[in-house]
């Protein structure tokens, strides 16, 4: 069962236990800004404002790896005039944002099809991946243009072509072999999964690597998430005891 975690005493730096890899579906931008009578697109433009935050926190805190979920292939649906946008404020932000990503050696990755975006974003994302290829500090990945069934499908058929090609046989497959295959290979499974604006469901997101990851869901709208809210949710995160099915 989830729960909705109300503020409680905040644990010194000490008592904390920093997950090595928080995901973040970062939702309600376009919910807040209807709630105080603003374009949709508002939101999103505030929203931009707590991808920063988190990523400081991240580096403050000492967590390695951040996964952000930005842009699902679902999202496509939304109306013409919100993606044009969504996709010059994903630009901006490459643009703008390169340089303090790599003053605070951070490292950018993105997961998700390609197929769909445009080239001059490609182009942009391109370049940061490259030169932030050598930071060793935040480990940063946007997903864009992701969908964790899609991933797990682009998985599976590139196994079978390895099988086709002699590579491996079928009963070489195991849980490994699928990791493996996936947009995140290489990258620890998270460990804490937040999920801003009080939805209860997981949304086609990293289905396969948050098995058994600690699911924190709060009330708070993505554009109104700030450190405070970031360090309320390790701050949780360290009274679990995770179990991973023993006792």
């Amino acid at each position: 069962m989830v729960f909705f975690f109300r503020k409680k005493k905040a644990a010194s730096s000490s008592d904390l236990v920093i997950p090595n890899h928080v995901a973040i579906i970062m939702d309600g931008n376009g919910r807040w800004a209807q709630s105080r009578g603003l374009p949709r697109v508002e939101g999103h433009r505030k929203g931009a404002e707590s991808v920063r935050a988190a990523c400081e926190s991240c580096v403050e805190l000492g967590i390695k790896h951040l996964t952000l979920y930005c842009f699902s292939n679902e999202n496509w649906k939304r109306p013409k005039d919100e993606l044009d946008f969504l996709m010059g404020l994903l630009k901006k932000f490459l643009v703008q944002e390169c340089k303090t990503l790599l003053e605070k050696n951070i490292r950018l990755t993105v997961i998700g099809r390609r197929q769909g975006l445009p080239d001059d974003i490609l182009d942009e994302m391109d370049s940061v991946i490259d030169r932030s290829k050598n930071c060793t500090g935040l480990h940063l990945c946007l997903a864009i243009n992701y969908g964790s069934r899609q991933e797990i499908t682009d998985g599976v058929r590139s196994i079978a072509e390895k099988v086709q090609r002699g590579e491996i046989t079928p009963s070489e497959i195991d849980e490994q072999t699928i990791a493996n295959s996936l947009y995140t290979s290489g990258v620890p499974d998270p460990d804490l999964l937040i999920r801003t604006s009080g939805e209860m469901r997981i949304s086609n997101y990293l289905l396969w690597q948050i098995s058994y990851s600690e699911l924190y869901i709060t009330k708070r709208a993505w554009p109104e998430f700030n450190k405070a809210d970031m360090v309320q949710a390790i701050e949780e995160y360290s009274r679990r005891h995770r179990r991973f099915g023993g006792l």
